[in-house]
């Protein structure tokens, strides 16, 4: 039986670690969803064959969120298969080998940033053309995922990672401003040290069980303590919530 409820939802990085854990929940809720993946054909797959399994709907979809040609290609897909998005979660990002300021290249930040902002405004940009009132949409929710390493500033690892946290931030507040009055809402949620294989690929695979000691909390999170806190701000249960920021860090 399919459970969805007319909403539907792309999740970029939705293959694995936050993501798939916010794709899975989102779906238990009734949300039809496109699980965005880069390269892991996979993973993608098993997230869509798990809710499929769960009665819901959903459909992996490839795309570089780096690359706008990709990007606009993914929309026209989700526009074919499930309909118009009326939630988005900006979810995918990448870090980097932990290095200081001073050893980084030009080349490391322009990927960065590719990625992790300019990306995010990409498909910010395409939600809002479906959203919106304005362009005959009846609104939806979107949900950037940030980090604590904004707030942080992640000192000899990957400063340049926390800079464009940080201009997640600030576009979570003006794109919040922007679209208030046309049915969009906009939060970030910004986790700490959450248990993901994130931390592998910038060559620190024991960076949350090394770190535990110096949260509040003394042990990491985990992806779906994470997912909770998107999910919520997804939902009309928080439909007086908008330029909102969550903090899911264990007190770090």
């Amino acid at each position: 039986m399919d459970k969805s409820n007319g909403q539907v939802l792309l999740v970029t990085g939705g293959g694995r670690g936050i993501g798939a854990a916010t794709a899975r929940l989102a779906a238990q809720q009734g949300w039809a969803v496109a699980v965005n993946y880069t390269a892991n054909s996979l993973a993608a797959d098993e997230v869509v064959r798990d809710i499929r399994a769960s009665g819901g709907n959903a459909m992996s979809v490839q795309a570089d969120v780096a690359d706008e040609d990709q990007v606009l290609a993914m929309f026209a897909r989700i526009d074919a298969k499930l309909g118009h998005i009326t939630g988005l979660v900006n979810n995918a990002g990448v870090v980097d080998v932990t290095l200081r300021l001073d050893q980084q290249s030009v080349a490391r930040w322009r990927r960065m940033f590719d990625i992790n902002v300019i990306g995010s405004l990409v498909c910010a940009r395409e939600a809002v053309r479906r959203m919106s009132t304005q362009h005959g949409g009846t609104g939806g929710s979107i949900v950037n995922v940030s980090s604590a390493a904004a707030r942080l500033g992640a000192p000899g690892q990957y400063v340049d990672y926390a800079a464009a946290k940080g201009a997640i931030d600030t576009f979570t507040i003006g794109l919040a401003k922007e679209v208030a009055t046309e049915g969009i809402r906009v939060n970030c949620v910004r986790p700490g040290l959450i248990d993901t294989d994130i931390h592998a690929s910038g060559g620190l695979p024991n960076r949350v069980r090394d770190l535990s000691p110096e949260i509040p909390m003394k042990r990491g999170g985990d992806a779906d303590e994470v997912a909770h806190a998107i999910v919520w701000l997804l939902s009309d249960v928080s439909k007086y919530t908008t330029m909102s920021f969550i903090d899911v860090s264990g007190g770090r």
